[in-house]
């Protein structure tokens, strides 16, 4: 039977479910999948490494097509392809050296078969229900900072809620997996443990020397004593997380590149809201000024349109979003 990992050296403090006492159960629905032990340390903890779960033989198709679009041989619509700040646009010939993501890959059947792995959709359902909904697509390719002292392959901390335009947040969860062997040398995911049951913080860039990627918003007001631990995973260990847990990942500090594919996933039953006057206000204004590049100035388009063109029903029926 799979079962969450103990993370075997967090950087300080300790992971536990001992002091949980499940008079009600808020952030995990019931089910047949989860043990009551993986159960409690997701409601204390806010995220569950699930060891071996997307096989090698898969892994390998979705690295076979991120490497053809690198290549420019498919172009899927809505397809958003992303460079990081520190490669010139002339630095490499089209190769997975150029890009440094893939997002919104909703469109690619060879991509979205992540979002649709049974083993997948399987967990999906104790966090989100019967009704499932893919609603962010990535394919993360972060580069080298070998040689580069800018280290623009950091994410900052942060939490996926201040990009979602949708509520409740208990029903929404990010599936994460990863391609390869992932440590602290390599850029690997940092989270700091039972920051899912706060309130969404407000976001910006950080004033990082030598630049940060676009809308890689971080939290401006974090307690920086707060215990971290570095999820160390082999390919095809899956990490399920809240979108109000806290996480980022450090620079990669190897020659190559490290890869990870990810899907939010959000119960059909959710429903849209209006960020206007609200801490998410910054990032809807810069994603809505990007669709319109994309679609056109003559187009109106508002942050629901944008994660309605994103959103497509992989399990059950589909209601609200």
């Amino acid at each position: 039977m799979r079962c969450y990992v103990n993370i075997p050296h967090p950087i300080s403090g300790t992971i536990s479910s001992a002091s949980f006492h499940p008079q009600q159960f808020q952030y995990t629905l019931d089910n047949n999948v989860l043990t009551l032990e993986q159960r409690k340390f997701y409601e204390e903890n806010g995220f569950l490494v699930i060891k071996n779960l997307v096989p090698d033989a898969d892994i390998q198709r979705f690295r076979n097509e991120f490497e053809k679009i690198c290549r420019k041989e498919v172009k899927p619509l809505g397809l958003t392809v992303m460079r990081d700040v520190a490669i010139s646009k002339s630095e490499y010939a089209p190769s997975e050296k150029m890009i440094t993501k893939v997002q919104d890959f909703q469109e690619d059947k060879e991509l979205f078969r992540y979002c649709t792995l049974p083993e997948i959709l399987k967990y999906v359902e104790c966090f989100t229900g019967p009704n499932i909904m893919a609603m962010h697509t990535m394919l993360i390719n972060k580069p080298p900072d070998s040689g580069n002292c800018k280290k623009t392959s950091r994410h900052p901390l942060h939490q996926d809620l201040h990009y979602f335009p949708f509520r409740p947040s208990d029903l929404i969860v990010c599936a994460w997996t990863a391609m390869e062997h992932i440590n602290r040398n390599n850029g690997c995911l940092v989270v700091l443990p039972g920051t899912h049951k706060g309130s969404l913080k407000p976001h910006d860039y950080p004033k990082w020397e030598g630049g940060v990627n676009k809308m890689f918003h971080g939290i401006q007001d974090y307690e920086e004593n707060k215990a971290r631990v570095h999820l160390v995973m082999e390919k095809g260990d899956t990490v399920f997380f809240h979108p109000l847990l806290i996480h980022g990942s450090g620079q990669n500090k190897t020659q190559g590149f490290r890869k990870a594919i990810s899907c939010h996933f959000a119960s059909a039953d959710c429903h849209y809201i209006d960020v206007k006057g609200t801490s998410q206000e910054n990032i809807e204004k810069e994603v809505v000024g990007i669709a319109h590049k994309f679609f056109g100035a003559e187009n109106s388009v508002d942050l629901k349109d944008i994660w309605m063109f994103r959103a497509r029903l992989v399990k059950g029926e589909r209601t609200n979003l």
